[in-house]
C-alpha cells in the first residue's frame, strides 16, 4: 500500500538529511517542541510493554479517523515513538491495518538502534495498530 501524502510529506522532510545520525538527531530535537503527556495520562494502562524506557502511547478515534500522542522517559525513545505516532496519525484505522510501512525503516533509523530499542519501538508500532483494530466499526 503506497503512503498517503502526509506520511510521504513525513518521510521527505527528514530523508533530505543524508547522514542517518544527524536525522536520528533532528527527530529528537524535533520533539523537544512537543509538550509532554500530563501525568494524568501517564498510566499503566498506557503503558507500552516491551519498552526498556518507560513508554506511554495515547490513541484517540476523531471523526474515523485515529490520532496518538506519545512520550518516554528516554529523549531518544520519546522522538522515536513521537515520530510513530505522526505518521499514523490521521489514518483511518483500516489504513493502518493495512499498512506494513514502518517509518524507522524508511529513514534509516532503526540500524544504529539496539536489539531492545528496535524491540521496544516495535511494541509500540504493535500498539498503534493493536488501537487501529480496536477501532475498526
Amino acid at each position: 500500500m503506497p503512503l498517503s501524502a502526509p506520511q510521504q510529506q513525513l518521510i521527505d522532510d527528514y530523508a533530505i538529511i543524508e547522514d542517518p545520525q544527524e536525522r536520528l538527531a533532528a527527530v529528537v530535537d524535533h520533539v523537544r517542541s512537543h509538550a509532554p503527556l500530563p501525568e494524568t495520562e501517564r498510566t499503566e494502562a498506557r503503558r507500552v510493554r516491551g519498552c526498556i524506557s518507560q513508554v506511554w502511547l495515547v490513541g484517540e478515534l476523531r471523526d474515523g479517523r485515529c490520532y496518538f500522542r506519545a512520550d518516554s522517559d528516554s529523549p531518544l525513545v520519546r522522538g522515536l515513538v513521537t515520530l510513530l505516532c505522526e505518521f499514523f496519525s490521521g489514518a483511518k484505522p483500516a489504513e493502518i491495518l493495512a499498512s506494513n510501512a514502518d517509518p524507522l525503516a524508511l529513514l534509516d533509523l532503526a540500524r544504529n538502534l539496539s536489539p531492545t530499542r528496535q524491540n521496544g519501538l516495535a511494541s509500540a508500532h504493535t500498539a498503534i495498530r493493536a488501537f487501529a483494530a480496536g477501532a475498526v466499526p
